[in-house]
């Protein structure tokens, strides 16, 4: 003893052992002080046993498969029983193998970390922390003190670790876990990550998917499976021979599994990626409307980003992938041609005034003004090059140009709207507002009102025929001038001169869309009854009270032509389209449902119904149509409407099938800008081929067979006996004699 007192004298022995004692101190007395929360609170016994993290708001279709998400972090929980037991071996395997035997805390690894990483710089001896560890600096993260940042963290986690380990259980914590840990990509949780990489629970995950996600793990970007395949494999491969090391997986089974390469499925779920990002968005419009008027047990609003809600929503997913496809494939042909119509001279790169008047429309534009900025200023602000990322339909470009340039670039991009609705509830079932959400924020199903063009003529014929018109009333397609209006002389579409004592009965005229004889429709029945039958079919908008509205100069939205078009296979009745079925709290209690809006009362005769449903038939079979026939031999029981508004700026296609009623629009969205040409312009060429994509997509998918091989109901003898006459006729020798000589016949309407 006195030898060592004597040897402890000496100053190369006494200054070291003085120093480790004060650092022994220092670390005691910086721990006492974490833990009393001199460095902050740390959460009590009671908060972790009431621990609350923020849940993503998960969307549902029709079939309950998730098709987005709100959230701030995208995070799913799951419980224990929905983890695969090879998922949690890969963790445990690869992150904490003594998870089960310590106390939050694992001694041995740290003593292992001090001596051979610290003491003999071994980089691979690897770390000290637990799956308890991680999962505290999960939920409470980390803090910059500035000075020992680390170490103070570190203490911090080691507290909380060891009292979680005495409120939950060791599964408890693996579930908390793989709830919380953020995988790559901005996710948070094995189930949104499982959904977003591999499109599917993590239920399902194969050894392969569960040993990648867990592999990503140790470093979110270096091992993202979609950025860095190659990387991600190897890191997957070393999971798997850790599993093999500690006794979870053979080694003949993980051989197999690393011949086999990272196959990923990936859905974004990101707000302006992934499918139906306009439905989604007006989802979580309403979403907000609804729940102002409902609150939480304890009196708390609803938040759509943190609650963890469900809402399930009317939307096929398969149906939407579908629609999207085939719009995909028509306007990025359609766009091309559009382009080349013009050439040179297209507006979006001559015309200085229509481009200036965009450029003062836009967003950016208008934050300079608000900000203050000169002309002048916003001139040069605008003018200022950058490398920006273009939308193109064939692949994205980016290139160094400026805002202005790219404003420009945008003007020339035809938009589009559909939707597509069970004409019995309503129900939406596929809905594109528009060709990319992320350049194209505004919602041609939500928010616009377009000039609909003959689509609206089945509605006048609607009023005539239910004021007792007779189908086989014969009208001249001559054109007549209306003096009342201005001198209003409404044509028809084409450059062929019209033979003047040329009659159509209304069937021949409403499937070949005549303009005069439409007009002459709604002046015989009366504008006011035809503004009546539109109110009837669910269109409370106030129409013009003048004859153009015969030629669809009313601006219409889409969802109310949908649902009036709907009556034509709904026993009479329009329908209100809608999204949400019901809306759950995260524990699946029911917040509030909702029913189709389903009117008693018809808006026109059975008899009215059956002779539209055959004049639009015929439409499709023999009229403007007949390219559904022709072009894409679709066979199904189709009734439809082609339109084309003024100047060809709208091109409409109303698609009716007893199951299914789809409108199309195509159209630029500077009203300034039309297609070249009527035949590109046309709603037969420019809308209609996407309907026509999208049913061929449908009938070569048998889940759809219900829908795709339904019939229209057989008309009565009745209709077929009043729609039972020529299509045309002449007028006879002593009319063309006699009659009248002029090409536009005077005429004053009531």
């Amino acid at each position: 003893m006195q030898k060592i007192l004597a040897l402890m004298k000496k100053k190369w022995i006494k200054w070291p052992l003085l120093a480790i004692a004060a650092g022994i101190l220092f670390v005691i007395g910086l721990y006492a002080s974490v833990y009393l929360g001199v460095f902050g609170k740390l959460p009590t016994n009671a908060t972790l046993a009431s621990l609350k993290q923020a849940e993503a708001t998960q969307i549902l279709d029709a079939n309950q498969k998730l098709i987005g998400k709100y959230f701030i972090y995208d995070r799913q929980p799951l419980k224990y029983a929905d983890l695969p037991k090879h998922l949690i071996d890969a963790l445990v395997a690869t992150e904490d193998v003594r998870f089960y035997e310590h106390d939050g805390v694992d001694n041995i690894s740290l003593l292992r970390v001090f001596f051979k990483t610290i003491l003999l710089q071994d980089r691979s001896s690897g770390g000290g922390s637990t799956i308890t560890l991680q999962l505290a600096k999960n939920i409470f993260g980390r803090k910059d003190y500035v000075f020992l940042s680390m170490l103070i963290n570190k203490f911090k986690e080691s507290i909380i670790a060891k009292r979680m380990e005495n409120i939950y259980s060791k599964k408890e914590i693996l579930t908390q876990y793989f709830n919380t840990v953020p995988f790559p990509d901005n996710t948070y949780g094995i189930e949104s990550a499982s959904q977003k990489f591999f499109n599917k629970s993590a239920t399902a995950l194969t050894i392969s998917e569960a040993a990648t996600l867990v592999g990503s793990l140790k470093a979110n970007n270096s091992y993202n499976p979609r950025l860095h395949v190659k990387r991600s494999q190897a890191r997957r491969d070393v999971v798997l021979n850790q599993m093999v090391k500690y006794n979870y997986l053979t080694s003949a089974k993980a051989q197999e599994i690393q011949q086999e390469d990272i196959s990923i499925d990936y859905q974004s779920f990101n707000h302006d990626l992934g499918v139906a990002p306009y439905f989604r968005e007006q989802v979580k419009k309403e979403l907000a409307t609804i729940l102002k008027d409902y609150k939480k047990e304890n009196g708390e609003a609803y938040d759509i980003y943190n609650d963890g809600l469900i809402v399930h929503t009317t939307l096929d997913y398969t149906m939407q992938t579908l629609a999207e496809d085939a719009m995909k494939e028509h306007l990025t042909a359609l766009q091309k041609a559009f382009e080349k119509s013009y050439g040179k001279n297209a507006p979006w790169k001559t015309n200085k005034a229509l481009i200036d008047k965009a450029i003062k429309k836009s967003p950016i534009y208008k934050s300079y003004k608000k900000a203050g900025l000169t002309e002048a200023q916003i001139e040069q602000k605008l003018a200022e090059k950058q490398d920006i990322e273009l939308f193109e339909w064939q692949e994205n470009t980016t290139k160094n140009i400026s805002i202005k340039d790219s404003l420009q670039h945008y003007l020339k991009f035809l938009n589009t709207g559909m939707i597509a609705i069970d004409p019995e509830t309503g129900a939406v079932k596929s809905y594109i507002g528009g060709i990319d959400y992320r350049y194209f924020k505004y919602d041609h199903i939500s928010q616009s009102q377009r000039q609909v063009g003959s689509t609206f003529k089945p509605f006048v014929y609607t009023a005539a025929i239910e004021n007792g018109m007779e189908p086989c009333t014969y009208f001249s397609v001559k054109p007549i001038t209306y003096t009342n209006y201005k001198n209003w002389t409404p044509t028809n579409s084409g450059a062929q001169e019209e033979d003047p004592f040329l009659n159509y009965n209304l069937e021949r005229a409403l499937s070949t869309s005549v303009n005069t004889i439409a007009v002459k429709v709604l002046q015989e029945v009366g504008i006011q009854n035809v503004l009546t039958q539109v109110k009837k079919l669910g269109i409370e908008k106030e129409l013009p009270n003048q004859p153009s509205i015969a030629l669809g100069v009313a601006e219409i939205n889409i969802k109310d032509l949908a649902g009036a078009y709907a009556s034509y296979v709904n026993n009479s009745k329009a329908v209100k389209p809608y999204y949400i079925t019901k809306i759950e709290d995260k524990n699946g209690k029911e917040i509030v449902a909702f029913k189709p809006q389903k009117t008693t009362s018809k808006a026109y005769s059975d008899f009215t119904r059956q002779v539209l449903l055959e004049m639009m038939k015929s439409t499709v079979n023999k009229g403007t149509a007949t390219r559904l026939r022709t072009t894409y031999q679709l066979k199904n029981d189709i009734a439809g409407k082609t339109g084309t508004t003024q100047d060809n700026k709208d091109g409409w296609f109303v698609g009716i099938t007893p199951k299914l009623v789809t409108i199309n629009w195509v159209g630029n969205d500077n009203y300034n800008i039309g297609f070249k040409t009527t035949g590109m312009g046309q709603g037969a060429n420019s809308a209609l081929p996407i309907f026509a994509k999208f049913y061929q997509k449908l009938n070569a998918d048998a889940r759809f067979n219900s829908i795709t091989k339904s019939h229209f109901e057989s008309a009565s003898t009745e209709v077929l006996e009043a729609l039972n006459c020529n299509p045309e006729k002449r007028d006879g020798f002593i009319k063309r004699l006699f009659g009248n000589k002029k090409k536009n016949k005077k005429f004053k309407s009531n």
